[in-house]
């Protein structure tokens, strides 16, 4: 029986480029939604030209834009307009992040094509949001970092602010804008009516903080840079072992004592300087010391294996290749998924992380390449012929 996803049935029509916008999409594809990525005919999504490359295509364009049908359509001529306003008369939602005011400069901004399906969801990520001071700023991962309070905290103490190693603010602002439209479809449930989602990269990152700002609320003083140790616990950080770091995670006083008595030292339980989470937290750096000089007498794994088998949280820091080969998570939680493309051939592809026993999120299909489903797409929905398709793309209309 084929596989049902939760959004089947559910059209959206895909303005996104580069990261954000595309990773919601990708998201509600992998689900089951029918989405169509429409892209600037002869240039398309900017991250066709990111790389890395095979056989001349972007593996980059090509992880996140799976399970989209594409289609190429200039909006900036008035026949363009015109398509896509009669393609938003079937869909459920519209997803774009450009910067605010360019679809109402467009003549395509929610206010219009509210006014052409009033159960339209008009779902826009940007760097800064669609209102405020800053909403006419432009917005990459790296502004969202820097302003979103992230790099500040990022980084080892004394050093230098510290962008986290993939765009976080990207994917932050993904997934907060899947939420939204998750939320406003079924909004339109309780109202009947469709309603604009506003999501902004920088608040998406300031969301994330949690202890951050805290922190600074409590003291009035700003926070220091950690590393890889968390301020509301410790031992939760990385140590060293003979050939390389790991990490132990101790989040409460049972697991604290257990990993004591792992390392043979019951007297740290009552030290002191260690008996409470607080004193622990004050005095991190000596225990730092007296937890590594028992860790590096062992490899990575034995140190995770002998911590964990008594119980306590601890992990391997994986590099890609562990990663990747991981059979929990590449394989058992298939986070790296086989497919074929018509240019690339045979790649992999990050796996959907959300998982529905009911209806599975599933990787259907490669991304597209530029206009590829312009026929199926323009034939199914508006009805237009060979002929006109023919006549629209001479005129650089699709």
């Amino acid at each position: 029986m084929k596989n049902r996803g939760a959004l089947e049935g559910i059209k959206i029509l895909d303005l996104t480029r580069v990261l954000a916008g595309p990773f919601c999409t990708m998201m509600l594809a992998d689900m089951g939604a029918e989405v169509i990525k429409i892209e600037i005919p002869g240039k398309g999504d900017d991250t066709r030209n990111f790389g890395p490359y095979k056989n001349g295509e972007s593996l980059y364009y090509a992880n996140v834009n799976r399970n989209k049908k594409g289609i190429t359509l200039n909006l900036k001529k008035p026949e363009g307009k015109e398509l896509f306003l009669e393609m938003v008369k079937n869909a459920d939602v519209v997803v774009e992040n450009y910067r605010p005011g360019v679809m109402d400069k467009l003549g395509l901004g929610y206010d219009v094509l509210s006014e052409v399906n009033d159960k339209i969801i008009y779902a826009a990520v940007s760097g800064f949001g669609s209102y405020g001071p800053y909403s006419d700023r432009p917005g990459y991962d790296i502004i969202a970092q820097a302003m979103g309070g992230l790099m500040a905290i990022s980084g080892w103490p004394g050093g230098n602010p510290t962008r986290v190693g993939n765009a976080m603010g990207d994917v932050l602002g993904g997934l907060s804008l899947t939420i939204g439209v998750l939320a406003a479809l079924n909004g339109r449930h309780v109202t009947g009516k469709g309603q604009r989602v506003d999501v902004s990269l920088v608040d998406s990152v300031v969301a994330s903080l949690e202890t951050g700002t805290q922190r600074y609320f409590a003291s009035g003083e700003i926070p220091e840079k950690l590393g890889n140790r968390y301020a509301a616990a410790y031992p939760y950080d990385s140590f060293q072992a003979k050939d390389g770091f790991f990490v132990i995670g101790c989040g409460n006083q049972k697991l604290y004592e257990i990993l004591c008595q792992v390392m043979k030292k019951p007297e740290l339980i009552t030290d002191e300087r260690f008996a409470t989470m607080a004193d622990r937290n004050q005095n991190h750096v000596e225990l730092k010391e007296i937890i590594e000089q028992w860790s590096i007498n062992f490899t990575i794994d034995e140190a995770v294996d002998t911590i964990l088998g008594a119980g306590v949280p601890a992990a391997p820091i994986y590099d890609m290749k562990r990663l990747t080969e991981d059979e929990h998570i590449a394989n058992v939680r298939e986070m790296f998924v086989d497919v074929h493309h018509p240019i690339i051939g045979d790649m992999k592809v990050n796996g959907c992380h959300v998982k529905l026993s009911d209806t599975k999120p599933t990787i259907k299909c490669a991304a597209p390449t530029l206009g590829q489903d312009n026929e199926e797409v323009y034939k199914s929905i508006l009805n237009l012929s060979k002929e006109q398709l023919d006549e629209l793309k001479n005129n650089g209309i699709i």
